[in-house]
């Protein structure tokens, strides 16, 4: 029986890999600030699949509460095969009108965070000379328009570049860069996002199949759906001046999965 670590796993695109994972037999710890929400999830995946969850409440804007869950990835004892670092949030301001301690958090969160746990995982696993590691990015990680898409893109190149490191050690990487997903926050929201065409929203489980069929086989970039693949081509072959500050309106959605 292996087992899967999911960060963020309370809601959205993370709770869905939970769900996804637990379907196809791992057992899981669950990663979130909400113990309640949590512990409701654990018992319900248990109910459904038989799967064991363990619970760990962490804040990963804490540096101390995030080398909690280092320790867990790094216990030898109860090995950790399949980390999913999905905890994230956006700040739906510009970088100058954002309050700065709201974006250290977010820097905290999506960056520093991921960095902690990919060096404690992939050591633990490079040691083991097996292991996955699922890095959920954006498609806003190949654009250039504020702070979302700048921590989004050290996601994405940060796991390419380990990918690199760990070839041939049996331990993958893969970032998985979904575009606009629906996740509760739309539904609260009831955001239609006008001018975005239905057919350009992916559903949250969508994403985590298909995340987790691309690390399976490999692939160091993944990205779900046939639309933002074409979508995620066309924006990098675009000469960066076109880039710069022409997709505000779309970052700000992604930032809000």
């Amino acid at each position: 029986m292996t087992t899967a670590l999911v960060t963020g796993a309370s809601a959205g695109i993370g709770r869905a890999f939970a769900e996804r994972l637990a379907r196809e037999g791992h057992d899981l710890v669950l990663v979130a600030r909400d113990r309640a929400r949590l512990e409701r999830l654990a018992g319900e995946l248990h109910a459904r699949h038989g799967t064991a969850t363990e619970v760990l409440v962490a804040d990963l804007a804490d540096r101390a509460q995030t080398e909690e869950v280092c320790r867990r990835l790094a216990d030898p004892q109860r090995p950790v095969d399949l980390l999913v670092n999905n905890a994230g949030f956006g700040l739906h301001r510009p970088f100058l009108d954002n309050d700065l301690a709201q974006e250290e958090a977010a820097l905290d969160v999506m960056v520093r965070a991921v960095l902690l746990t990919c060096h404690a995982a992939g050591r633990a696993m490079r040691e083991r000379r097996r292991g996955t590691i699922v890095n959920i990015s954006s498609v806003a990680s190949f654009m250039a328009d504020g702070t979302y898409a700048a921590e989004k893109s050290f996601v994405t190149v940060f796991s390419e570049a380990l990918a690199g490191q760990l070839r041939g050690t049996g331990v993958t990487v893969t970032a998985v860069c979904p575009g606009l997903t629906r996740t509760e926050f739309h539904e609260r929201a009831r955001m239609t996002l006008p001018g975005v065409p239905h057919g350009m929203w992916l559903d949250a489980a969508e994403v985590a199949q298909q995340g987790l069929a691309d690390a399976a086989a490999g692939r160091v970039v993944s990205v779900p759906g046939p639309q933002w693949k074409v979508a995620a081509l066309v924006v990098r072959a675009l000469p960066r001046p076109l880039v710069r500050g022409g997709a505000s309106r779309l970052v700000a959605a992604l930032r809000r999965r």
